[in-house]
């Protein structure tokens, strides 16, 4: 595994997880995304014997892929981010709102890989990097106004392309890369943080600030939301963005790219156009 930079505090969010549950989780996001996440696995059409849960917080991707899939079991990614899964076990690994809050995510994504039979499908769900900009830009000028300062408050989402990358060098075969904007209104941005702590979503930022967020900050941050971010109803806008993965275990049966020099039809063929020689101009 790679030891890179401890991100998040995985003890803290496991404690901000359980006082989601004990507070009532809010669960609107991770309903969308299980149930986009059926319409996606429906268009592949082969079956699937056993599949894997990786990680999303309650088991509504698990109740949602009943009868879909042979069998389904959760599959926790620990605090030292070790999945626990025998090589080559799985036809489908799945995962809904969860790989956004790992610190080694090439080496989570390899896990899974590896878990995966031969052409076994890898098929996940994660916040994206242009969540929540309304919040952080309004927190970025409350605290230069206020404390002259900032402070790492919202996570640092991954990136639409070096995902694609990641799954590229974690050795998944076809990988794909998308995402969708969703656009939710509050009439004030305490009811986004008290979803936001209802979603375990919460500050678990192992930089994060240690002292009490002072009452001046958080009064300037709600006033500069509610003037940039508002609609003419006065409702605030809070933009998620989803972003998803899948790619495939290497199998010799996939669509393979050709080798260089091994096309058979000339492009000036299929163009129906006449082939010139490097560095000449056509007549008019």
């Amino acid at each position: 595994m790679s030891a890179g930079p401890t991100i998040f505090d995985k003890s803290l969010l496991r404690a901000r997880q359980r006082r989601a549950l004990a507070m009532g989780a809010e669960t609107f996001l991770l309903d969308r995304v299980a149930g986009e996440l059926v319409e996606r696995l429906s268009a592949v059409l082969r079956q699937f014997d056993r599949a894997a849960d990786i990680g999303t917080p309650t088991d509504v991707v698990q109740r949602a892929l009943a009868g879909k899939a042979g069998s389904i079991e959760h599959v926790e990614i620990a605090e030292d981010e070790i999945v626990r899964l025998p090589e080559a076990s799985l036809n489908l690994a799945v995962s809904a709102l969860a790989l956004q809050f790992v610190n080694d995510l090439p080496g989570v994504l390899v896990q899974v890989r590896r878990a995966l039979k031969p052409d076994g499908l890898f098929l996940a769900a994660l916040i994206g990097g242009d969540s929540l900009t309304e919040l952080r830009q309004s927190f970025a000028q409350a605290e230069s106004e206020i404390e002259g300062g900032l402070s790492p408050r919202v996570a640092p989402f991954a990136d639409l392309r070096d995902l694609g990358a990641l799954l590229q060098r974690a050795g998944f075969a076809l990988p794909v890369v998308d995402s969708e904007r969703l656009t939710v209104r509050y009439d004030t941005v305490f009811n986004l943080m008290h979803d936001l702590r209802r979603m375990g979503a919460a500050n678990a930022l192992t930089e994060r600030r240690r002292t009490p967020l002072r009452r001046a900050t958080l009064l300037r941050m709600a006033e500069i939301y509610a003037e940039r971010f508002a609609d003419a109803d006065k409702r605030l806008r809070a933009t998620f963005e989803i972003v998803w993965l899948s790619g495939w275990a290497p199998d010799p049966s996939q669509q393979q790219p050709l080798k260089p020099g091994s096309a058979r039809t000339r492009l000036a063929d299929a163009l129906n156009t006449k082939e010139l020689p490097a560095g000449e101009k056509p007549r008019p």
